[in-house]
């Protein structure tokens, strides 16, 4: 694929930049909030080589471009002129889409750019936690310390890294966004909880404030940046250009810090504990119903784009307590898709569909993207997408009832099993045996539901 070529085309087919209110990308899509979707020829935009599908949701126009997104997301940027010339275009006009739309599209541009660091850490974490149980790796050695400060870092400094990509997002000053949460992390600003730790007290100019433990959060940096971006573009608008390089960054530093300590970060641990143990509480007393509303509904989830909107609770989980419970019923749509792959593989004559359930199948082993095989052969036939809805609905029913968790947020595929190694060795077993069911009942129904002259829509 040529990314550049497949980015200008892509950016002609959608009616140019002037038609561009937004843009940022996930894994495998490029997601567009454009202020005029009826322009778009979806036949001309599917129909650009690199291109899967193109899909309206969450308020965006979504390309599937597949892993390569990020190489094509490049270009796209170059030809646009980057989201700055985008905010300038944009500015004093009303922002594109519902307020919904924008939390989703807001959510996977903060993430994505994380999840390779995030995925490469849970794994690197299974790993050692398996070659401690096989006794390769003594716990007390300087080895494990480092392969440990290796795995673990990413989350402890999670608010460092949320605050830089939120600030992309929010059109705030990355490195100064970063400072901020640094400053939530600094070692003496810790020390104040003493061997209270949250809800311990101490006072700013007089000022009681509650403190936290920030290490690991989510949501109290987001809430941060978010406030901050307004502060930075008042100062960037009115500070004068001979003033900007010391003014802007004391008085964003000197007011969003404090702010950030006193009101919006406990307001952000507390919030962001209530809406995951909410959650969790409700897997945990409706563990069947769970895993079946989970493991059956993630592809039209996913469909539609918006499962970006569970995904930080995962996240949050993995942070804040080391494991999760929502990640393995998505692994069971992931291998469910699988089953259903070899089931059409198994029963269609046509070599072309043969070949594409072949490509689908090693695709999600390898490096679980289902947007292909999902958008490609499920949604174009009802009967097989039933076919793996029923098999990730059964494979995360027997995942929730066993009570298998990861300790990473990643992806359902083959290479990332060591997020299933936890300290419970238990925990493994049952999630093979549940990801073998929900990859079984999707082949065996896939094979049922597939016609002989079965062709590739």
């Amino acid at each position: 694929m040529d990314y550049k070529k497949t980015a200008i085309e892509i950016l002609k087919a959608v009616g140019g930049k002037t038609n561009i209110a937004n843009m940022t990308h996930c894994a495998t899509r490029l997601r567009l909030n454009l202020k005029d979707e009826s322009i778009v020829d979806d036949t001309k935009v599917t129909d650009i080589d690199g291109v899967i599908n193109i899909a309206r949701a969450a308020g965006q126009y979504q390309i599937l471009i597949g892993i390569e997104v990020p190489k094509v997301y490049a270009e796209f940027e170059k030809a646009v002129g980057g989201n700055e010339t985008l905010e300038e275009a944009n500015d004093g006009s009303q922002k594109s889409g519902s307020i919904i739309s924008n939390i989703f599209s807001a959510i996977s541009s903060i993430f994505a750019p994380l999840l390779p660091a995030l995925a490469g850490s849970g794994i690197l974490r299974g790993i050692l936690i398996l070659c401690v149980q096989l006794g390769l790796i003594n716990e007390k050695s300087g080895t494990y310390t480092i392969f440990y400060a290796a795995s673990m870092s990413v989350f402890y400094f999670l608010p460092v890294l949320l605050a830089f990509t939120s600030a992309k997002r929010f059109g705030a000053s990355p490195y100064l966004s970063a400072i901020i949460g640094g400053a939530l992390l600094y070692p003496d600003f810790i020390k104040l909880m003493g061997t209270h730790g949250n809800g311990a007290m101490t006072t700013f100019m007089k000022i009681p404030v509650v403190l936290m433990s920030y290490n690991s959060t989510v949501v109290p940096i987001i809430l941060s940046i978010w406030v901050f971006s307004y502060l930075y573009k008042w100062l960037d608008k009115y500070v004068t250009e001979n003033l900007k390089l010391v003014i802007v960054p004391l008085i964003s530093l000197a007011v969003m810090i404090p702010l950030t300590v006193i009101v919006i970060g406990p307001l952000g641990v507390y919030g962001g504990e209530m809406i995951a143990r909410v959650v969790n509480w409700a897997i945990l007393h409706s563990r069947i119903l769970a895993g079946i509303l989970v493991g059956g509904g993630w592809s039209i989830l996913v469909s539609f784009g918006i499962h970006w909107a569970i995904n930080p609770i995962m996240i949050n989980n993995i942070a804040t307590v080391g494991y999760d419970y929502i990640c393995p019923l998505t692994f069971a749509c992931n291998f469910a898709v699988i089953g259903v792959t070899i089931g059409v593989w198994l029963k269609a004559k046509d070599s072309k569909l043969r070949s594409f359930s072949l490509t689908g199948l090693v695709t999600i082993v390898l490096s679980a993207i289902i947007e292909p095989t999902l958008f490609g052969l499920l949604v174009k036939n009802r009967k097989i997408w039933l076919a793996q809805i029923i098999g990730g609905a059964v494979g995360g029913a027997y995942l929730a009832l066993m009570h298998v968790a990861t300790n990473a947020f990643v992806f359902g595929s083959v290479t990332t099993f060591p997020a299933f190694i936890m300290k419970n060795q238990n925990n493994f077993i049952q999630a093979m045996i549940g990801l073998l069911i929900s990859l079984i009942v999707g082949a065996v129904l896939a094979y049922f539901f597939t016609s002989r002259d079965e062709k590739l829509a």
